[in-house]
C-alpha cells in the first residue's frame, strides 16, 4: 500500500524537477526598464541558498557535465548582480578542482554542452572572473566549441537550425534573435525551455518571453525546472511506465483522470500536446486505445519524414519520439487512413535504418527490434511486460540541456510493484499448466496419438488475449477448449477415417442424447466424452455468472465449427476447390475453430453479457473479424504445405480465379498480397470496434475479442509455428522462466 500511494501520488501531480542551470538564466534576466537590477531576485536568493558543501550546484550525487555546467551557470548569475563574492570563490574552485571532466569525451554530455558551457565560460571571462584552469584547457573548451558548429548532425538543414535555436544562450550574440523568435510558441516560451527564453529576454527584450518567465516564477518562485510546462508529457509518461510494467490496473481511477484531462487538452488543440512530437503521438496511442473518441487528422503533422528530419530529434539522433510515431500509427482503425499509414511507413523504414546503423544503444535497439518484429496487433503483453522489468535500469534519452526531463521519485517503488505483479502471476500461470496438465491425463487426451496434446502452447495461447491475473476462470477455459479444437481438428485434418469424422459430427449434433449415436472407434470416444464433459461444466460456470443458461449456445457453436470441419474434408477426400471466396469464407471462417473458445470465455470475464449483446450485429462482426484474421493468416503460411495435401486455401482460391486453375508463382503471390490486404482491413476493424466507447458489448468482452486476434498473428508468424521452439521458447517465458533482474540501482525504461 505504501509503494502504491507513492506512485498515485506521482500520478496526480508531482513536482518537477529542479534545474540549477535554468535557475540561473532566469536568475540573469534584468528588470525592464532598470538593466541594472534582476527582474527575478527570488532566483538569486534561491542560488544563494542552495550551493553544495563543495561548492556546486546541481541535483546530482557525483560530478559530471550537468553538475559543471549548473554550477558554472551560478556562478554567472551571482556575478550578473555582484552578489555574494564567498559563494563564487567556493563555485571557482569547484570548477578548477573538476575542469577535466568537461574534457572528457567519454562521458555523457547535456545536449548542447560543448556550446552552452563553452558560452558561460565566455560570459565569465566578459565579467572578469578567473576559471582556476590552464589557459590550454579552456581554449580546448572553445576547440570542441568550434567542432559542434562546424558538425553536420543529423537531419536537414532546418534541424539544424533548430539546434542552434534551442542552445541559444551559449551562442550570446552571436544568435540573430530575431529570427530566432519563429520558434517562440503561444506561451510566450521558446522550446518550452527557461534558460532559452531566458536568453530571448535578456537579448531581445522580447515581452512575451518575460511574460513567460512571469509565469513561472509565481508558480515556482525562486526555482524553475529544465522544461515547462510538461505536465501532460510527465504523466503520459507515468501512464505509459504503469502500462508497459504490467501495473496499470492498480491505478485505474488515476490513469482515467489523466487521460481525461489529456483528452480535453486534444480537443481544444493545446499547444502543450500538439507541437511537441512525442507527447502528440503518446497522447494519440493511449487515448484511442482506452475508448476516446478522436481522429487522426491531429496526426496530420507528422504524415510526412520531413517532420522529423527537420526537427531537433533528427539533429542530436534521439529515437524516443520516432519510435513513438511509429507505436501511434498503428492504432488505426481504416483503410483509408493516409495520415496514419504514411507515418508508419516512413517511421519504420527509418528505425530500421537506425537499427542498421549501429549508433544507438542496446537497450533500445531491444526496444526498436520488438516494437518492429511485434507490432500492436501481435504483442505478447507478459513478455513485453517482462522485458521492460529486465531493462528497467535503463535510462531514455532525454532531450535537455541540463538535469533530468520528469521526476523519478516513485521509480524504486513501480520496479518493486512490477516485480511483485509478475512473481505473482507467473505462479498462478503455472499453477493452471499443472491443472491442464492433469486435466488431459483424467480426460485421457495423452492417449490420442494422431493429436497435438501441447498443454504449455494451449497454456500460452490463452495467456495472449487474457493476461490479467484476476482472468484464471476465462483463461482455463481458452486453454482447455486450445486442446480440444486443436485435437478436433486434427481428427478432421487427417486424423481420423471418414467414418470417425461423421460420427463426431452426428455425436455433437445429439449433444446430451449421444447414445443414441455411439461411438465409432476409441479415439471418437475420448474426444468427445472430453469435449462434453468439459463444455457442461463449463456452461454450468457461466450459468452461474451469468444468471441464465448459455449451454445451447456453446453447443450451437461447438457443432457449426464440426460441421464446417466435416465440409472441409469433404473438399479434400474429393478434391474439391472452392470457386470462390464467397463458397470458401462461410466455412473456413468457423473451421478455424474460435467459435467454442472465445464466447466461452467472454461468459466467464465475470461481468454480464446479456443475450441481446451475444445476438447484436456488433458481437457478430466482432467475432467474424478474429475468425477471419486467424483463418487468413493460417491459410498465408502454411501455403505450401496446404497446396501439397490438396486442401483448399483462401490463396489458392483467389489465385485459381484470377487465371482459371493456373498455379504460376506470380500469381501465387498476387493472390496472397490480396489475402493480406483482407487481413489488414479486419485487424483495423476489429481495433476500431474493440476501442470505442458506448458500444453494445461490454469493453471486456471487446477487449478479448480484439486480443484474440493477436493470437494467430503470434502463433502463424511462420509456417506451422504451433509446435515450433520458437513457441515453446515464448512460452516458456511467460510461464516458467524466472524474472532476470539487474543488479543495478533502477531507472525508469523509455518512456
Amino acid at each position: 500500500d505504501e509503494l502504491k500511494a507513492t506512485v498515485r501520488k506521482q500520478l496526480q501531480g508531482a513536482e518537477p524537477s529542479v534545474s540549477s542551470y535554468d535557475t540561473a538564466w532566469v536568475a540573469m534576466v534584468p528588470l525592464k526598464g532598470s538593466p541594472h537590477a534582476p527582474c527575478y531576485p527570488q532566483c538569486i536568493q534561491w542560488i544563494l541558498d542552495n550551493q553544495q558543501l563543495d561548492g556546486s550546484w546541481g541535483q546530482s550525487a557525483e560530478v559530471n557535465k550537468d553538475i559543471l555546467l549548473s554550477t558554472l551557470a551560478c556562478i554567472v548569475a551571482l556575478k550578473r548582480w555582484d552578489s555574494s563574492s564567498d559563494h563564487i570563490r567556493r563555485g571557482l574552485h569547484f570548477i578548477g578542482r573538476n575542469f577535466s571532466v568537461a574534457m572528457d569525451g567519454q562521458s555523457v554530455s547535456p545536449v548542447g554542452f560543448n556550446i552552452t558551457f563553452s558560452g558561460l565560460l565566455n560570459l565569465a571571462t566578459e565579467m572578469g572572473l578567473e576559471i582556476p584552469v590552464m589557459k590550454t584547457d579552456i581554449d580546448g573548451i572553445f576547440y570542441l566549441r568550434e567542432i559542434e558548429l562546424a558538425r553536420d548532425g543529423g537531419g536537414t538543414v532546418a534541424a539544424r537550425k533548430a539546434f542552434m535555436a534551442y542552445v541559444s544562450e551559449g551562442l550570446g550574440r552571436r544568435q540573430d534573435w530575431d529570427l530566432l523568435m519563429a520558434y517562440q510558441r503561444k506561451n510566450g516560451s521558446l522550446f518550452n525551455s527557461p534558460s532559452t527564453t531566458a536568453a530571448a529576454a535578456i537579448y531581445s527584450r522580447n515581452d512575451r518571453a518575460l511574460d513567460y518567465l512571469g509565469s513561472l516564477t509565481s508558480k515556482f518562485g525562486g526555482s524553475v525546472p529544465v522544461i515547462y510546462p510538461d505536465d501532460v508529457y510527465s504523466q503520459l509518461c507515468m501512464v505509459n511506465t504503469l502500462e508497459k510494467m504490467g501495473i496499470s490496473s492498480d491505478f485505474t481511477c488515476e490513469i482515467r483522470d489523466i487521460l481525461d484531462m489529456t483528452y480535453s487538452c486534444w480537443m481544444q488543440n493545446e499547444e502543450e500536446i500538439m507541437s511537441d512530437m512525442a507527447t502528440c503521438a503518446k497522447a494519440f496511442r493511449l487515448l484511442r486505445m482506452n475508448g476516446y473518441d478522436i481522429n487522426s487528422d491531429g496526426m496530420g503533422q507528422f504524415a510526412e519524414q520531413s517532420c522529423y528530419d527537420d526537427s531537433i530529434h533528427a539533429y542530436v539522433n534521439d529515437i524516443q519520439p520516432l519510435l513513438e510515431l511509429y507505436r501511434s500509427s498503428q492504432v488505426r482503425f481504416s483503410e483509408d487512413d493516409l495520415i496514419l499509414e504514411n507515418i508508419c511507413s516512413w517511421s519504420a523504414k527509418l528505425l530500421k535504418q537506425q537499427l542498421s546503423s549501429r549508433k544507438i544503444s542496446k537497450p533500445l535497439v531491444q526496444e526498436i527490434e520488438y516494437a518492429l518484429e511485434f507490432p500492436i496487433f501481435a504483442t505478447v503483453e507478459p513478455l513485453e511486460q517482462k522485458g521492460n522489468i529486465e531493462r528497467f535500469k535503463t535510462n531514455s534519452f532525454q532531450l535537455v540541456k541540463s538535469g533530468h526531463c520528469g521526476s523519478s521519485s516513485a521509480n524504486t517503488e513501480i520496479l518493486s510493484l512490477a516485480i511483485d505483479k509478475f512473481r505473482s502471476t507467473q505462479s498462478i500461470f503455472q499453477q493452471e499448466l499443472q491443472d491442464l496438465n492433469r486435466w488431459v491425463q483424467e480426460h485421457r487426451l495423452d492417449e490420442l496419438k494422431f493429436a497435438r496434446i501441447l498443454p504449455l502452447h494451449a497454456c500460452f495461447c490463452a495467456i495472449v488475449p487474457l493476461f490479467p491475473p484476476e482472468l484464471s476462470v476465462p483463461r482455463v477455459a481458452w486453454s482447455q477448449n486450445a486442446v480440444l479444437t486443436t485435437a478436433v481438428d486434427d481428427l478432421f485434418d487427417g486424423g481420423g477415417s471418414m467414418e470417425e469424422m461423421r460420427n463426431m459430427v452426428e455425436l455433437f449434433e445429439k449433444w446430451d442424447d449421444h447414445a443414441e449415436v455411439g461411438f465409432s472407434s476409441e479415439n471418437v470416444e475420448i474426444l468427445f466424452k472430453a469435449v462434453y464433459n468439459t463444455t457442461r461444466r463449463m456452461g454450468e460456470m457461466a450459468a452461474q455468472l451469468q444468471n441464465r443458461s448459455v449451454m445451447d449456445h456453446l453447443v450451437e457453436l461447438w457443432v457449426v465449427t464440426v460441421r464446417t470441419m466435416m465440409t472441409e474434408a469433404e473438399w479434400v477426400e474429393n478434391k474439391y476447390i472452392p470457386a470462390t471466396m464467397e463458397e470458401y469464407m462461410p466455412v473456413a471462417e468457423h473451421s478455424f475453430a474460435f467459435d467454442p473458445i472465445i464466447p466461452t470465455s467472454a461468459y466467464l470475464l465475470g461481468e454480464p453479457l446479456p443475450e441481446e449483446a451475444v445476438r447484436s450485429e456488433e458481437y457478430t462482426r466482432l467475432l467474424q473479424h478474429a475468425n477471419t484474421i486467424g483463418r487468413l493468416i493460417n491459410d498465408v503460411v502454411t501455403l505450401e504445405r496446404e497446396m501439397r495435401a490438396g486442401k483448399p486455401n483462401s490463396v489458392v482460391v483467389r489465385a485459381a480465379s484470377r487465371v482459371g486453375g493456373a498455379m504460376d508463382p506470380a500469381v501465387v503471390e498476387a493472390a496472397k498480397e490480396e489475402v493480406r490486404r483482407v487481413i489488414r482491413m479486419a485487424r483495423w476493424e476489429l481495433q476500431r470496434l474493440a476501442f470505442r466507447d458506448g458500444a453494445v458489448v461490454p469493453r471486456r468482452c471487446r477487449e478479448l475479442l480484439w486480443h484474440s486476434g493477436k493470437v494467430a498473428s503470434v502463433f502463424y508468424r511462420e509456417e506451422d509455428a504451433y509446435t515450433k521452439e520458437t513457441m515453446r521458447t515464448m512460452a516458456n517465458a511467460v510461464i516458467l522462466d524466472p524474472l532476470q533482474l539487474q543488479r543495478t540501482r533502477p531507472t525508469p525504461p523509455p518512456c
